[in-house]
């Protein structure tokens, strides 16, 4: 993100797919999760995606792990401000860009001419002119060690541990299931593949959350 072009690149596409991506909408699993939440049948939940899907189902207990894409901060002063409202500044400064619809990919992203891309204007911060970039840990940054400290605590306070939809293969998640090794807690994996932590868990179910947690009775447990 500090070369001028790469900026460019990632935000005239994220421009387009913003609309899209800011309306995506929780799922089963989502509500279902959030559900468990509100009756106590879970204490914390830990995502490692960054599109607040889980607040919009409801949870409140949750540790973005990798940052959310709802903000958007300075890699300079760190001043915030919100995605929205720098999705119309980025409007107003690029009039002649529309969205094309029909080319997001369901992910949000958008593929771009060349040409597109380097007339494309990125703002600077408005307190510093520092570059801005989403607030999110993206490949090859490190979790904020507060965000990880947070996890590993209530890791120490759960009597157990589930994994959903994860493969685990990034260290920022596997590190929580090998402190629950450590302290000796149940583990459970509902994922569709192999994952970083099959052997190491109690229980593996290979299928779609949705069709697995809905179904589960807690009174059966």
């Amino acid at each position: 993100m500090e070369r001028p072009m790469a900026r460019q690149s990632y935000w005239a596409r994220n421009f387009i797919g913003w609309p899209r991506w800011s309306n995506f909408q929780p799922n089963l699993s989502h509500r279902t999760l959030a559900r468990w939440e509100d009756t106590g049948k879970i204490s914390q939940l830990v995502t490692q995606n960054v599109d607040q899907l889980h607040y919009k189902a409801g949870s409140r207990n949750v540790v973005e792990l990798h940052g959310t894409n709802s903000l958007v901060r300075c890699m300079s002063c760190c001043y915030y401000l919100p995605r929205m409202q720098f999705q119309r500044i980025l409007e107003q400064q690029n009039p002649t860009m529309i969205p094309r619809v029909a080319d997001i990919r369901p992910d949000g992203d958008v593929e771009l001419t060349e040409d597109e891309v380097k007339q494309f204007k990125v703002p600077s911060c408005p307190k510093c002119s520092g570059f801005l970039k989403p607030n999110v840990v993206f490949f090859g940054d490190n979790v904020p060690r507060p965000r990880v400290d947070q996890v590993r605590r209530k890791v120490d306070e759960s009597d157990s541990l589930l994994v959903i939809g994860s493969s685990l293969y990034v260290f920022s998640a596997f590190r929580f299931i090998n402190q629950a090794v450590e302290n000796r807690i149940p583990i459970a994996i509902i994922n569709i593949g192999p994952t970083r932590g099959d052997k190491m868990a109690d229980l593996k179910i290979e299928a779609k959350s949705g069709d697995v947690l809905p179904n589960i009775d807690f009174a059966n447990l």
